[in-house]
């Protein structure tokens, strides 16, 4: 074998990520990681990989997250050891509670002072990332390191994708080798490509309760979107006619212009769930988004088919009468196949019915939203925002109450394509919407990307504005729906409270003011009808922008009609 040099640990994970096809590893650098730094600009960004360098490491990893969920390949956060993995934690954490594949890289002190009270060291890291890891590797010597890495990879993309950790001692990295003692696998060679198959014999069973039932209903979960099934859906849900609602995640799996698609609101979902006879669930796991899977929002005399790749969510809240393990994709193949066999149903009067309540409720928005006021509401920015977008745009929602209202328009508008819209659903994670927007804009630079915040959640990392202005990012937006109050928690107090206001109130802040001094272009808005005419200039602004929008505290309204309050 030819002899090709020493290279130190630094390269040969470099060599292992280019493998894995990784372009940006979002961080912040360390001392115990110059070697990795040193590979790539000595060689790794003629290849193809980066450094994009954060201002605080929970930021990275939601940077991270982001680029997992509009491009469903893992994302890549380091930070270094210490400070720089705690730092990590609630990144790596929101994306754990999703299922989204993060893999975040943190070294450890060397060896002979890591019971020495070193600078930074005597940190157990791997059990501190225990809770919010699907798997956890520790490497202390060079040659472990590919190996490491192919585990990493198929374990956060193997089964239920979910965040893993690589730590890597500081001895691995600062050691040499000869190039040609390394052997660095293609992802072939490794680990399935090829998702598991599902027998016929169930297949045939889920179909004969579909086709039986009086009034099926679909569930689409963040396993569609992880599988990539959206076409496979629309096309079987409209060939029997029937009627699809999503979870938060599984928002843009079936377009809404479909007649089947009835959207993924509260509303929505409840005006079918307790009604339908059967229940065919996909990718979704019956979370507090979806009522858990009790009554009264659903039924437990109805029969629930359950698809999910990971066994132990099978059954897990709800009984199922048919529990199946498997990818979305190859189940939603195998459907269609058996179910051309028989006559496509051209109408079902259940569907019609559900899709006519659907209208009523979106009217019935639509004319509480368009009522006109002096100052501007939550509902009527979120309007605007929604109107405005291009039709491919990423969609980032960060709050509470803002992300609510939010989700009461969603579908109104535009199509939502799959992958676009981003939110921390399991965790509620607040402070996503600057990290987030990088992430999502370096995956796909071509794309708009708008974020709708709050003004609490927009300050958690409003620092990393200015990695946002140092990429040089166009057609960024963020706008601020600026309340000056935690407004979810304002409503509690409001109405559980008896209007005990405590630790909800802000002085007002010029979020403007505060992005220009970080490069970006900002405007403040106080007249609902210019809504649109500065997002219009912050899209030609040629800059990073942030619209500083000034509402007035309100509860949403889909949380008075959830809670029986009179408006």
């Amino acid at each position: 074998m030819e002899k090709k040099g020493k290279i130190n640990g630094g390269d040969v994970l470099v060599k292992c990520l280019l493998e894995e096809d990784v372009k940006y590893m979002f961080g912040i650098t360390g001392g115990q990681l110059l070697t990795i730094f040193d590979a790539i600009y000595r060689w790794g960004r003629e290849k193809g990989i980066e450094t994009v360098m954060f201002r605080h490491e929970q930021a990275a990893a939601h940077a991270a997250d982001a680029w997992a969920r509009v491009t469903n390949k893992p994302g890549i956060c380091f930070g270094t050891v210490g400070p720089g993995a705690l730092d990590l934690v609630p990144g790596v954490g929101a994306a754990w509670s999703d299922n989204i594949p993060v893999i975040a890289i943190i070294p450890q002190v060397i060896s002979d002072t890591a019971d020495k009270f070193s600078l930074q060291g005597g940190l157990d890291q791997i059990q501190l990332f225990k809770p919010i890891t699907k798997y956890q590797k520790s490497v202390r010597k060079i040659t472990e390191i590919p190996d490491a890495v192919r585990k990493c990879f198929r374990e956060a993309t193997g089964g239920r994708p979910r965040p893993v950790l690589l730590e890597i001692y500081e001895d691995a990295f600062l050691e040499q080798i000869e190039e040609n003692e390394i052997s660095i696998y293609e992802k072939n060679r490794y680990r399935a490509i090829e998702k598991p198959s599902i027998s016929d014999e169930l297949i045939q069973e889920s179909l004969k309760m579909l086709i039986n039932a009086e009034k099926p209903l679909i569930i689409s979960g963040g396993g569609v979107a992880r599988a990539e099934a959206w076409k496979e859906l629309q096309e079987f849900a409209e060939y029997l006619q029937i009627p699809v609602a999503t979870t938060i995640s599984g928002i843009g799996t079936i377009s809404n212009k479909s007649n089947c698609h009835l959207g993924a609101t509260v509303g929505a979902i409840q005006s079918a769930a307790n009604k339908s006879d059967v229940v065919l669930s996909l990718g979704c796991k019956f979370s507090y988004v979806m009522g858990y899977g009790e009554e009264p929002t659903w039924k437990n005399s109805q029969q629930l088919i359950q698809v999910d790749i990971d066994p132990a969510m099978i059954g897990r809240t709800k009984p199922v009468s048919l529990g199946i393990v498997g990818d979305c994709k190859s189940f939603l193949n195998k459907m269609l196949k058996e179910v051309k066999k028989i006559e496509k149903v051209e109408s079902r009067r259940w569907l019609e019915k559900l899709k006519k309540q659907s209208q009523q409720l979106f009217s019935f928005l639509q004319a509480s939203i368009s009522k006109e006021t002096s100052s501007i509401t939550a509902e009527r920015m979120v309007k605007e925002v929604l109107e405005f977008i291009d039709e491919d745009a990423i969609l980032i929602l960060d709050g509470g109450n803002i992300t609510v209202s939010a989700f009461e328009q969603i579908n109104l508008y535009k199509q939502r394509n799959p992958l676009s819209t981003l939110q921390s659903t399991g965790m509620g994670h607040l402070g996503t919407s600057v990290p987030y927007g990088i992430g999502a804009k370096l995956a796909k630079p071509n794309k708009q990307i708008v974020s709708i915040s709050g003004d609490g959640s927009f300050m958690i990392n409003i620092q990393d504005l200015e990695t946002a202005v140092r990429l040089n990012l166009k057609n960024l937006i963020y706008v601020v729906a600026n309340n000056s109050a935690w407004g979810m928690i304002k409503t509690i107090q409001q109405y559980a409270f008896n209007q005990s206001y405590i630790d909800v109130d802000f002085p007002d802040f010029n979020f403007a003011q505060c992005a220009k001094s970080f490069g970006c272009y900002g405007e403040i808005v106080t007249d609902p009808n210019n809504i649109k005419d500065a997002l219009e200039r912050a899209k030609n602004s040629g800059k990073v922008a942030v619209i500083d929008v000034k509402i007035k505290y309100e509860t949403p309204l889909s949380t008075k009609i959830t809670y029986g309050i009179n408006f």
